[in-house]
């Protein structure tokens, strides 16, 4: 029995039923003591579940309290917002009304306003790239205030901003047309800042010290990091340095748009630059080029003089063997007394020894005039894979890349033109001054053949 009760005990513990206390905690010496152990336990907790009941109970108590008290708010802001709402709608038609009553006595003054309104949006689309603000900053800001109050329905412009509106329109078409002084702030290349004199060009150009200046886009006077060819600056700082009178200068026609044209004929690269661009191609085309003119020139000058001696040996009847036709006529009289045949062969090999060195450098400069274009369309094949490839890599997005990437591979094709073309006239002066001389000893070697045939 005692042993059934064990069990039973055993049971009960192991489902949970015996919480932990400071009585638990002791070790039961006997199956009474620890039966003693379990029914204290169920004592205590007995207690803490009536506990734990009250609580709820008294919570429960509060939480209807605040459910009541939050039906009350919303029944209070539903009546509240039925309120606003019925005020918001008569607010609304005395709004109407007040609008209906502005535009009636308004009247043609809605359309006034909005032509102003439409005039300064205008200029104040001038004054962001007028040149003109570069010597009276600030008038945008007076527009943007002045269109911030026509478009207001709560505000007028005064007649004194209207005034102010015609008087900035007539302000920049007159200034548009003058040459004036003015001391700014120049941003210069390396960006430090200076206090300059500054010469504004109507609504075209500011030049200073020589230099011609732009409008960045915080409205700030710059000094263009590359100007234009030196003629131009010489001319401005000529202007600068004016008092009165005309003084002649270049000035960009698409100065009041921006100055686009100014900025392109900066941005062209110059002939030294495009050179450049051709590459180690070019170098060569160029190296080539400089030897085909240096040997032109040097058997022109050598061509010249043989000729003048031929001509003096002309006049003479003693052979002088400082020319070539001297050295054949010596052969001549060399032989004589032989028969026609052997002196036709003797005149022919005399020819034959002078024809190299007066047609040295004919075939050089015949095969640089060949080969010239050759290099330059080899540059442009090259040039035109470097760009396909970059196409091909970076893609085609910007056509301003494209085209210049094409523009400098075709820069050897004109340097290979640049170079063949004089070429070929070179040799052909050239070839033509050998020839002449050549014909004068085949005419001289044959006359003194003819001569020895009839005295036989």
């Amino acid at each position: 029995m005692k042993t059934s009760i064990a069990k039973r005990v055993l049971a009960v513990a192991a489902a949970g039923l015996i919480s932990v206390s400071a009585v638990a905690q002791d070790k039961a010496s006997s199956l009474d003591q620890l039966l003693k152990m379990v029914q204290d336990s169920k004592v205590a907790e007995s207690a803490e579940h009536k506990k734990r009941e009250a609580d709820f109970r008294r919570q429960k108590a509060n939480q209807a309290g605040l459910l009541t008290q939050a039906e009350n708010t919303r029944t209070s802001e539903e009546a509240r917002s039925a309120a606003l709402e019925k005020k918001y709608e008569e607010q609304e038609l005395l709004v109407q009304q007040k609008r209906q009553q502005l535009d009636d006595r308004l009247g043609s003054l809605k359309e006034l306003f909005g032509h102003l309104t439409s005039t300064a949006g205008d200029l104040r689309a001038n004054l962001d790239t007028s040149l003109v603000s570069a010597q009276y900053p600030g008038r945008a800001e007076f527009l943007d205030q002045l269109i911030d109050k026509m478009n207001s329905a709560t505000k007028l412009p005064t007649i004194k901003e209207i005034e102010r509106l015609w008087y900035e329109l007539q302000r920049e078409t007159v200034e548009s047309g003058k040459v004036v002084k003015f001391n700014g702030t120049v941003i210069l290349p390396d960006g430090e800042q200076a206090e300059q004199e500054v010469v504004r060009i109507g609504n075209f150009n500011l030049v200073s010290n020589g230099k011609y200046l732009e409008m960045n886009d915080n409205q700030k006077m710059a000094e263009l990091i590359r100007q234009p060819d030196g003629k131009y600056l010489s001319m401005a700082a000529d202007l600068q340095a004016s008092t009165s009178g005309f003084s002649p200068v270049g000035i960009d026609p698409t100065g009041p748009t921006g100055g686009s044209y100014l900025k392109a004929m900066i941005a062209s690269p110059s002939i030294i630059e495009r050179w450049h661009q051709g590459g180690i191609v070019g170098y060569v085309i160029s190296a080539v080029g400089a030897i085909a003119l240096l040997l032109a020139l040097w058997r022109l000058v050598v061509l010249s003089g043989v000729g003048a001696k031929v001509n003096a040996q002309l006049r003479s009847t003693t052979p002088n063997t400082n020319n070539p036709l001297g050295r054949v006529l010596a052969v001549a009289e060399e032989n004589k007394g032989v028969d026609g045949e052997t002196l036709e062969l003797k005149m022919e090999e005399a020819v034959l020894k002078e024809r190299p060195a007066i047609e040295s450098g004919l075939n050089l400069l015949k095969i640089i005039a060949m080969v010239a274009p050759l290099l330059g369309l080899l540059g442009t094949v090259t040039g035109m894979i470097i760009t396909f490839q970059a196409i091909t890599i970076f893609g085609a997005g910007d056509p301003k890349a494209m085209a210049g990437g094409i523009s400098s591979a075709l820069v050897t094709t004109v340097l290979g033109l640049v170079v063949a073309i004089p070429t070929v006239l070179l040799h052909t002066i050239v070839n033509g001054r050998a020839k002449r001389i050549l014909h004068i000893l085949d005419e001289q070697s044959a006359g003194i053949v003819a001569e020895n045939a009839e005295r036989k």
